[in-house]
């Protein structure tokens, strides 16, 4: 979750970590600090955001320090205090050490260390890491006390050590990449190469259970028998290295408004309207045409999106989708039939990216749909489809999600037409359909206004049930997850035929309802689901089309948003777009930072 920063060469440091801070924001903002090198250790920290951190240090830009490291921070261990923002430092503040993720056996080295005469001083796993450093220098060359030091922790790790001018480097399950510069021996490091796109385009990787070392401008990069490896350099040539609000208000705002563009983006390319077979040049059909069965596996709107796929696929395939993040505690039965899809926005979900490390060995092949090129998932997947939805620095996800539908809709119509499930003309019917889906969302933008005055409505409450029933399901379950992770409303996604099974007790004056029932298959049913609220005087917001049953859904509903048509399979494309912008909008009117929502992070890479 948290951001880590490094820079060892000849230019200021500052600013370098200042600017990677800012960009890698969207990991953490508890707190943020940075440490920097020149002769000795100077360090700044803040609870709060970059721009404070920012202000506080302006006074260190004089000192022209060639080496640094920062870290901002989403609390794990400890309070959001300043004792335990990084860098965290060891008794005699000699070792400053930044680390995003979460060192399991930190009890027992703590305990082993006071025996030491080590004195704590954060309530923080990470201060082990100095620590422990430091104990192992007692008796070894800095090389070897590193090596020893990482060998002893436990648990999920990316971990950058500044000492006396030198930086040490560990990763394990969590991100870490060295950015090399062209005919320089000077180096960037951080946990995500956006960090560091304005300086270098040439990264190394580092993977599990290796440890490098950045002394007198040379880098050695080793596993943790202390043998050398070579490391092989990654070019990236085109991503995005900056990205501005615009005339936005909140990123979030300006990603919500994307979506035409980021949803053409994510079919565009891929439709072949001579045969109607969706191309994709991340795998071949040879490799993977043998499947019994597809195991997807995500976690929050990565998860949603797989449900969604389930009713596409269940059609055709036997189809299942896993919550990564009770999938890798389980023993399931996976095996050489069975094709893995790992789904992650990021491609470093650490749930995600461990399911597919336990299960891939097992599996015929593993696929994944993520959005950022060369991500750990990326790199450890066989093949996969990349969104192309460009950088999302809000922390809920919008446009990714519908480009996640929009991938599966197409991978599911790929393998349709590879078996002929799916004649031509109706695979036309789907693909003429879909091509209009932009146009249809920028359509749904013009109801904006209206959607402000609906929030306004709704924005006392505290409690509110969604539901909704077959493809439009998971838009229940993922509006849900927008109404508590923006809103901050307790909102519970439900089939609507369930709501009598025990749910229907909730309703009273203190909760809202919405319906989602577009023209569908299953219209009439929801609209009974409808009646049994109504009849309990429940209030009703209700996302529809227009169509026959329109009158009676807005007779039942308290307030209605309509969206236009369009097939059952793409409508929640459509549907999700409105619920969005509702809760985009009440939360404006609490005052809540939508990009930066209490307690979130973008990318979830601890436990």
């Amino acid at each position: 979750m948290c951001g880590i920063i490094g820079y060892y060469g000849y230019r200021n440091s500052l600013p370098i970590l200042l600017k990677g801070l800012k960009i890698l924001e969207y990991r953490g903002y508890d707190s943020c600090g940075l440490c920097l090198y020149k002769d000795k250790i100077f360090y700044e920290k803040v609870v709060g955001k970059v721009d404070e951190l920012i202000k506080k240090s302006k006074y260190l830009e004089k000192l022209n320090a060639n080496i640094g490291i920062g870290h901002t921070r989403w609390a794990t261990h400890g309070k959001v205090e300043i004792v335990n923002t990084h860098p965290i430092f060891d008794c005699n503040e000699q070792i400053a050490i930044v680390h995003n993720g979460i060192i399991e056996n930190f009890e027992g080295l703590k305990k082993f260390l006071i025996e030491k005469g080590h004195k704590f001083k954060s309530q923080t796993d990470t201060e082990v890491i100095p620590h422990l450093f430091e104990e192992m220098l007692k008796t070894n060359n800095a090389v070897d006390a590193w090596k020893n030091t990482v060998k002893a922790l436990d648990g999920a790790f990316a971990i950058l050590a500044l000492y006396k001018g030198n930086l040490f480097l560990a990763r394990r399950s969590s991100p870490l990449v060295i950015g090399i510069s062209k005919g320089k021996n000077e180096f960037f490091i951080a946990s995500d190469v956006l960090a560091l796109a304005k300086y270098t385009k040439k990264f190394i990787f580092l993977e599990d259970n290796e440890i490098a070392y950045i002394i007198n401008h040379k880098l050695s990069i080793e596993n943790l028998k202390g043998e050398k490896i070579e490391k092989e350099i990654s070019e990236i040539k085109e991503f995005e290295v900056e990205v501005s609000k615009e005339n936005y208000e909140t990123f979030m705002l300006k990603e919500i408004k994307e979506q035409p563009k980021s949803v053409e983006n994510a079919f565009k390319g891929r439709i072949a309207f001579k045969d109607v077979v969706p191309v994709f040049g991340g795998f071949k059909f040879e490799e993977i045409k043998n499947f019994k069965r597809i195991i997807a596996f995500g976690c929050g709107s990565s998860y949603n999106a797989g449900v969604y796929a389930k009713y596409l696929f269940d059609r055709f395939f036997d189809f299942h989708i896993e919550n990564a993040s009770e999938l890798k505690y389980k023993d399931k039965n996976i095996g050489k039939d069975d094709l893995l899809i790992a789904i992650s926005q990021s491609g470093e979900t650490i749930d995600v990216l461990e399911c597919l490390k336990k299960y891939k060995k097992r599996a015929m092949k593993s696929l994944g749909i993520v959005n950022v090129v060369s991500s750990s998932i990326a790199r450890e997947v066989d093949g996969g489809i990349y969104l192309h939805s460009g950088r999302e620095i809000g922390v809920a996800a919008t446009k990714t999600y519908t480009s996640q539908l929009v991938v599966l809709f197409l991978f599911w119509l790929y393998l349709a037409r590879k078996f002929n499930y799916i004649k031509k003309e109706e695979g036309k019917k789907y693909i003429n359909e879909l091509t209009i889906i932009p146009k249809k969302i920028n359509s749904i933008f013009n109801s904006e206004d209206y959607i402000k005055k609906i929030a306004k409505k709704y924005v006392n409450y505290n409690n509110a049930l969604i539901l909704a029933k077959k493809f439009e399901y998971p838009t229940a379950l993922e509006a849900a997850l927008k109404l508590k992770e923006i809103s901050y409303i307790h909102a519970e996604a439900i089939s609507s035929s369930e709501m009598k099974h025990g749910p229907i007790a909730l309703i009273d004056e203190k909760i809202f309802s919405i319906f989602i029932v577009p023209h569908n298959s299953v219209t009439e049913k929801v609209i009974n689901n409808m009646e049994e609220i109504k009849a309990r005087n429940g209030k009703i917001l209700s996302i529809t089309t227009k169509g026959k049953y329109l009158k009676q859904i807005i007779k039942n509903s308290n307030d209605v948003i309509i969206v236009p048509n369009s097939i059952e399979e793409l409508q929640p494309i459509l549907t999700i777009i409105p619920l969005q912008l509702l809760s985009y909008y009440i939360a404006r009117i609490k005052n809540i930072d939508v990009d930066k929502p209490r307690n979130l992070a973008k990318t979830v890479t601890v436990e």
